[in-house]
C-alpha cells in the first residue's frame, strides 16, 4: 500500500467515529472501534464478510502492515495524523491504527440436543474482564457468551482491546434479564453451573453434563442470589494446599479460564 492511493480522513469522519467511545453512539450506529495493530488485524482475519469493516484509519508509517489485505478494503482506508489517531482511540498513546467495525449479528441458536457450552456473565463490570472472558471462551470452544444487563458492554474499547480481536470468533449477546435467559436454557436441556465460594470443590466433579452454562459473577460480590438460587450446580476453585494464603478471591477472568479448562479438558 502506498500513501498516494489513499485519501486523507475528513474531519467529519473523525468527529463521527470518535463518538463511538460512548456506548450511546455505539448502540445507535451498530458500530464499534478496534484500536491497535494486533486487535485490528485479528478482527480483519475473522470478519464474517467484507461489510463488517466500515473504515480503516491508518497513520502513514503503519501502512506497511496491511499489504495482504489490500483487496478486501482498498476503498475503506483513510490516512490520519497521530493526533487524529489519539482522538479516535481516546488514548494519548495511540498506535496509529483504528478500525471501524459493525457489531456482530451472528445468529445464536442451540440445537435441541448434543454438546454445547455457554458462558454467562452476571454483572461483570470491568470491560477488561469481559473482553478477556470472551477471548478465553472462544479459545475453549464455547458456543456463545451471554451478558446480563449489569455486565460491561463487550464493545467498550477496553473490552475490544482485551478480547484481542476475538469478537467475531463466537456468538455473544446481551439480555435484560439473565435469570430468565438461564431458565430458558435449562428448558433446552442445559445445566446451569455457577461459580461460588460456597460451591463444591471442582476437583471432586468427575463428570460434567454435555450441555452446560457456566455463570461468572461480579468481581466483588460473585453471582447474585437470584442466579445462585436457580443454578443446578455451585462450584468453587480450590485454594492452595494450606488454604491460608491471604487472598480473598480470584480475578473474574482468571476464574473463568480455570473453570473453562476444567469443563473442557
Amino acid at each position: 500500500m502506498t500513501e498516494g492511493r489513499y485519501p486523507r480522513a475528513a474531519k467529519g469522519e473523525i468527529k463521527r467515529y470518535a463518538k463511538l467511545q460512548m456506548k450511546k453512539y455505539r448502540e445507535e450506529e451498530g458500530l464499534f472501534l478496534g484500536e491497535g495493530l494486533r486487535t485490528v488485524l485479528e478482527l480483519l482475519s475473522h470478519l464474517p464478510d467484507e461489510r463488517y469493516l466500515v473504515a480503516l484509519f491508518v497513520v502513514e508509517d503503519q501502512l506497511m502492515h496491511f499489504p495482504l489485505h489490500e483487496k478486501m478494503y482498498r476503498e475503506k482506508v483513510r490516512l490520519i495524523r497521530p493526533e487524529e489517531a489519539e482522538r479516535l482511540s481516546g488514548t494519548a498513546t495511540a498506535q496509529g491504527v483504528v478500525g471501524i467495525f459493525r457489531q456482530s449479528d451472528r445468529a445464536v441458536s442451540f440445537s435441541e440436543e448434543g454438546k454445547a457450552l455457554v458462558v454467562a456473565l452476571d454483572n461483570v463490570q470491568d470491560p477488561g474482564n469481559v473482553g478477556t472472558i470472551v477471548r478465553t471462551s472462544a479459545w475453549f470452544g464455547a458456543s456463545a457468551v451471554v451478558c446480563g444487563s449489569g455486565t460491561a458492554d463487550r464493545y467498550n474499547p477496553k473490552a475490544v482491546r482485551s478480547s484481542a480481536g476475538s469478537l467475531y470468533c463466537l456468538s455473544h449477546y446481551g439480555v435484560s434479564n439473565l435469570c430468565r435467559e438461564l431458565v430458558s436454557l435449562q428448558e433446552k436441556g442445559f445445566t446451569v453451573c455457577s461459580s461460588s465460594v460456597q460451591g463444591r470443590d471442582l476437583r471432586t466433579c468427575k463428570t460434567w453434563p454435555e450441555r452446560i452454562v457456566l455463570v461468572i459473577g461480579n468481581e466483588a460480590n460473585g453471582v447474585s442470589r437470584e442466579i445462585a438460587s436457580i443454578a443446578d450446580r455451585l462450584v468453587a476453585i480450590p485454594r492452595g494446599t494450606d488454604g491460608q494464603n491471604g487472598v480473598e478471591s480470584l480475578n473474574a477472568a482468571v476464574s473463568a479460564g480455570i473453570l473453562l479448562a476444567f469443563l473442557t479438558l
